[in-house]
């Protein structure tokens, strides 16, 4: 990674940086106002690294819930960072050591991005790569760190403010929507998530993993036509 990559990485990650930097802040504000130390904002957001299990974590920290009912809930709630990684092996082949900070670092937002960019000419392509993760990664961290010492002088009520993450993922969903033609993927993943909905009830996040095997079963399913439909040359898609 040098600054050429670095400098080509940042405008991609912008929008990024505006939302982690609200977000970050809210988690640390919430860690805070459970009675943690700026500290453990720091260490979380640095090895966990996952907005919505950070935010649950402030919850069952809070209560001292048992370790294996945070472990089985952290598992439903992230368990489409399995899907994440394994759809991104190929593009982090020939990594290193990198790769597996790459697998890591897959947010909802940095994995969107990196589905979604490609490096522009005269940039290495892994390089581009890793800095559009780090960098991430280091917003996330200076945004939950600025949130827990505010939240250590000021007390708010934080109620509700959770929903800034699902509000940044919603803006980055609707601009690869609008920069991409094939919308199945979307269409079916919102289609099984909602099903799975109906069916199983929002309790502890239990319509997520039924709800990712459709996704990945309808994907593998779809595979041959969508990698058929990338070979056409542009413009000669359908529609």
């Amino acid at each position: 990674m040098n600054r050429k990559s670095l400098a080509a990485a940042f405008p991609h990650t912008v929008p990024v940086l505006m939302g982690y930097l609200s977000i970050g802040i809210v988690f640390g504000w919430m860690l805070s106002a459970a009675d943690f130390h700026p500290v453990w904002s720091a260490i979380m957001s640095t090895v966990i690294y996952a907005g919505s299990g950070q935010y649950l974590g402030v919850d069952l920290l809070a209560k001292a819930s048992p370790l294996a009912d945070a472990a089985f809930l952290t598992l439903m709630i992230n368990f489409r960072h399995l899907v994440y990684g394994l759809s991104m092996l190929e593009k982090f082949q020939g990594m290193g050591w990198r790769k597996l900070y790459m697998i890591f670092s897959l947010t909802d937002e940095t994995y969107a991005l990196l589905a979604g960019v490609r490096a522009p000419e005269g940039v290495d392509e892994k390089d581009f790569y890793f800095s559009i993760a780090l960098l991430d990664h280091l917003y996330w961290i200076a945004g939950s760190v600025a949130g827990a010492v505010a939240g250590a002088l000021v007390n708010i009520n934080t109620e509700g403010i959770d929903f800034a993450m699902t509000a940044l993922f919603l803006v980055i969903a609707v601009e690869q929507w609008q920069s991409n033609t094939r919308h199945a993927p979307v269409l079916l993943g919102a289609a099984g998530t909602l099903v799975c909905l109906l069916a199983f009830g929002p309790e502890n996040g239990r319509f997520l993993i039924p709800a990712l095997f459709i996704l990945v079963g309808g994907l593998l399913l779809m595979r041959p036509g969508l990698e058929a439909s990338e070979a056409l040359p542009e413009g000669g898609g359908a529609q």
